[in-house]
This record gives structure tokens, sequence and C-alpha cells, in this order.
């Protein structure tokens, strides 16, 4: 397994992989993630500067990814992580916090000071990923995600 920037060729896939963890957990599509432009056009999405997507790869599949971007309607320092979805057999491997490290590590090297993201109530195992890794819960959004589904609003300091 490899985790690599996203190529344009991986835009299926990676939708493929948010859509049916949308629907493995029951979440709701309307006011989410999965209405982003982004996650039809993940690689384009994610071509400004401060910007970069990673997937995992094995054995030529999309297994799973995450990204940073600058949060929309923010200041310039806070970032957000987004769209960071996998695969079940990519799950309980130690994917999600090499991801996440290498995210956090992006973060910085973008000079960002803030780390920001939303999730849902039903994403146990990612809530306890970002608590162990200095994630803490705040008690409203931060900038114009547009993702009304989002019950749980989290924060990490960078510096």
């Amino acid at each position: 397994m490899i985790i690599r920037e996203i190529l344009p060729q991986d835009n299926l896939s990676i939708k493929a992989i948010i859509t049916s963890c949308f629907k493995e957990y029951d979440l709701p599509i309307t006011g989410s993630s999965l209405e982003d432009i982004d996650t039809k056009h993940m690689y384009q999405g994610f071509q400004q500067s401060r910007a970069v997507y990673y997937v995992v790869e094995g054995e030529g599949k999309i297994l799973g990814g995450g990204g940073i971007k600058q949060l929309l309607g923010a200041g310039n320092h806070i970032c957000e992580l987004q769209k960071m979805y996998f695969h079940p057999d990519a799950r309980g491997r130690g994917f999600g916090q090499k991801l996440l490290n290498l995210c956090i590590d992006s973060a910085r090297n973008f000079n960002f000071k803030i780390c920001y993201l939303e999730s849902a109530s039903q994403l146990k195992s990612a809530l306890k990923l970002y608590e162990k890794n200095g994630f803490e819960h705040i008690d409203s959004p931060q900038g114009k995600t547009g993702h009304s589904i989002c019950g749980i609003y989290m924060k990490k300091e960078l510096i």
C-alpha cells in the first residue's frame, strides 16, 4: 500500500468510496460533502495553492483518501481536514493515522495555524483518531462548509 497525491484518474474511485461510506453509515446526503463539487472532481478541487489531497492505493486500487485546504469563509491561517474516508479493506491497518499525519504535516508546511474538521457522530472510529491526535471538540461550526449534517466540530492548534 502506498499513500500518494491524487491524480485525475482517481476521481471516480474516491467518489465511490465516499458514497459507499455514506450508505454504510446511513448518513444523509442533503447538506453533506457528497453535494460538494470537489467530491465529483477531487483532483481539480485540490489544485490551488495550500491544498493537497492524498489517496491510499493498494494493488492499483484506491482504498481511501483525505486532504487539507484553506477553510472557506475563515481566516487564511485556518485549514480544514476534508473528505477523509476509507474502503473497509483499508480500515484498521493504520492508514488513517498515516494519512492524518501526512495531512497535518502538509498543513504546517502550508503555514496554517489551526486545522478544523467537521464530522458526524456515526463515525466513531474517526472521532477517536482525531481525539487521540489532539483535536478538541468545539461548540459551533467554523467557516462556510455548507455541511449541515455535521454535528461534530473539532480543531487542532498546529503551532
